[in-house]
C-alpha cells in the first residue's frame, strides 16, 4: 500500500485524543490500525499524541478505518434536526400535474408528503415506476387506483397500501374530483423525487 501524504494540514484542530479513543473503539492495535491506512505504526503513534497534524486525505482513511465521518473525526456535532414540519411550511409544489406538499424533513432516508393525484388521463397516471425501497400511502379523500404488478386495486378514503417499489406500480385517480393521500417512500440512494414526482424518463419500465 502506498503510504499517503505526511503534511500537515496546519488549520485542522486537534484531533489526537479522538483518534486514540476511536481506534480503541474499533478493537485495532496501533499496528492494525497503522496497517490499514498505510502508515507506519511510529507515524501513527505520533499522530494519536499530537506530535504531527494529520493531511486532510490521511484523515478521510482513518474516517473510513474506524467507520466514522471526518467531521466526527474532529469532533463537530452535527446540526439538529426540527422533528416539527408546520403546515405553514408545506408549500404545494407541482410535478408531472400532481400538487404535492412535503410533510417531513430533509436529508432523512424516508420522505413523507400529501398528495393530490388530478383526475384526468394520461402523464403520470400512464406512468409505471419500478425503483428501490418501499412505499406506503394512505387515501384521505376521493378515490386511488393503484396498479401491482399484474393486479389493479381501487382504494377509498381509509384504506391504505404498503408494498416493495420494485413490484412495477402505478397510481391514478379513480374519481372525478382526484384523489387525496398521504404517502411515504425510502430514498435509499436514489434522487425519488424524480423517481415518485418528477420526469418520467428514469423510471419508466414499459406500460402495464
Amino acid at each position: 500500500m502506498t503510504p499517503l501524504p505526511d503534511e500537515p494540514a496546519a488549520d485542522l484542530p486537534m484531533v489526537a485524543p479522538r483518534l486514540r479513543d476511536l481506534r480503541t473503539r474499533s478493537g485495532l492495535t496501533l499496528e492494525a490500525a497503522a496497517a490499514r491506512v498505510g502508515l507506519s505504526p511510529a507515524h501513527l503513534s505520533r499522530l494519536e499524541t499530537g506530535r504531527r497534524t494529520p493531511s486532510l486525505p490521511m484523515l478521510l482513511a482513518l474516517a473510513r478505518t474506524y467507520g466514522t465521518t471526518v467531521s466526527d473525526l474532529l469532533g463537530e456535532a452535527a446540526p439538529e434536526r426540527d422533528p416539527i414540519v408546520r403546515a405553514s411550511h408545506m408549500e404545494p409544489q407541482l410535478a408531472g400535474g400532481w400538487t404535492y406538499w412535503r410533510a417531513g424533513g430533509s436529508g432523512r432516508a424516508m420522505q413523507a408528503l400529501r398528495l393530490h393525484v388530478p383526475p384526468e388521463a394520461g402523464g403520470q397516471a400512464e406512468l409505471v415506476r419500478v425503483h428501490p425501497g418501499e412505499e406506503w400511502l394512505y387515501v384521505t379523500g376521493g378515490r386511488l387506483r393503484l396498479t401491482l404488478g399484474g393486479s389493479t386495486h381501487l382504494l377509498d378514503p381509509g384504506d391504505a397500501a404498503h408494498f416493495d417499489s420494485l413490484t412495477p406500480h402505478r397510481i391514478a385517480a379513480a374519481s372525478r374530483g382526484g384523489a387525496d393521500l398521504l404517502f411515504m417512500h425510502t430514498l435509499l440512494q436514489s434522487g425519488a423525487t424524480e423517481l415518485c414526482l418528477g420526469d418520467a424518463a428514469p423510471t419508466r419500465r414499459g406500460m402495464p
